[in-house]
């Protein structure tokens, strides 16, 4: 799985030990981890860094029977592809996390 993050939501993952996501905030009903890295950057450079200046790329892995519990929805061109994880279920999937989430890139607004 890849996730697009802002440096508020990264700082959270670092304080779990790269190992946990936070919960969802108020609002959220849904954490979205996609499934490919291209769509995670395209997300991470066009929303995180208008957002917040920077954004980021992480990689994890989740055991396949949890994964297999959701479908990948495709919410726009063929590689838009994501799962769509109700944030009641956010600790499960943190439970099921494999090893490490890792940032694989970091975008900043450019000068």
């Amino acid at each position: 799985m890849y996730r697009p993050t802002g440096p508020q939501e990264l700082e959270l993952v670092k304080d779990s030990g790269y190992t946990a996501w936070p919960p969802r905030l108020p609002g959220q009903p849904i954490f979205y981890p996609v499934t490919n890295e291209q769509y995670a950057k395209e997300i991470a450079t066009q929303w995180n860094i208008k957002d917040s200046g920077i954004g980021y790329v992480t990689k994890f892995e989740v055991n396949k029977d949890f994964v297999d519990n959701y479908k990948v929805e495709q919410v726009g061109g063929s590689h838009h592809t994501e799962w769509w994880i109700p944030a009641a279920e956010l600790e499960q999937l943190n439970k099921n996390i494999i090893g490490k989430i890792e940032v694989i890139g970091e975008y900043k607004k450019p000068l």
